[in-house]
């Protein structure tokens, strides 16, 4: 779960993780398996159950005889968990060719909940280029494309929640002696150094 997100962020994040897990399943799954496969307590996971239902993206449903409920997800919810798993998919491949094995899993986890959709396709794109980042200290240009983001722990998850993601692309504002100035996304972040250059961009091509 993420650190930083607030009580309605992981709300979101615990739907997303229970449509993902429905998606990568056909037909019903049995509800008490839930607590199983999402990592989030009980109640948490009871209350984006019945959102999922109330947004009709998946079904709840009571077997005769031994009471026991089910879960699967309607048309349109199959649509919306489909396009998770293909984004989780197109992070999981990217991360696992940058880092060790459990780490690109846990980076995956978070990023999953962050990146639009056009930021993970954008990164499919990096992926396929095979382009090669340099610390955002050493870039030269104004506009470029953050590939990745050396850092772990809180400090990682709360770039991520400020919108600085792989995939997204950022401008050079300002330089100072210990200071980069960004923006990202019409917003002005001020980066200390050496967040700086654990920061690795590669070159913004408009396409």
């Amino acid at each position: 779960m993420i650190a930083v997100a607030d009580e309605l962020d992981v709300l979101r994040i615990v739907k997303e993780d229970v449509l993902e897990a429905l998606g990568r399943k056909n037909g019903r799954t049995p509800l008490d398996s839930m607590e199983l496969e999402v990592a989030a307590p009980q109640h948490v996971i009871a209350k984006a159950i019945r959102e999922l239902e109330e947004e009709g993206l998946i079904k709840v449903s009571t077997e005769e005889g031994s009471g026991r409920k089910y879960i699967q997800l309607t048309e349109k919810g199959r649509a919306k968990a489909d396009a998770i798993v293909k984004k989780h998919s197109i992070l999981e491949k990217y991360f696992k060719e940058r880092r060790e094995g459990e780490e690109a899993v846990k980076i995956t986890n978070i990023l999953e909940h962050y990146i639009p959709t056009e930021a993970a396709y954008t990164i499919r794109k990096l992926s396929a280029l095979k382009k090669k980042g340099v610390p955002l200290t050493e870039f030269k240009n104004r506009e470029c494309l953050i590939a990745d983001i050396n850092l772990d722990g809180r400090l990682f998850e709360r770039l991520i929640s400020m919108g600085l993601y792989p995939g997204e692309k950022l401008r050079i504002v300002k330089r100072l002696p210990n200071t980069i100035i960004v923006e990202v996304k019409g917003k002005k972040l001020a980066l200390d150094k050496n967040i700086a250059e654990r920061i690795e961009v590669v070159e913004y091509e408009d396409s």
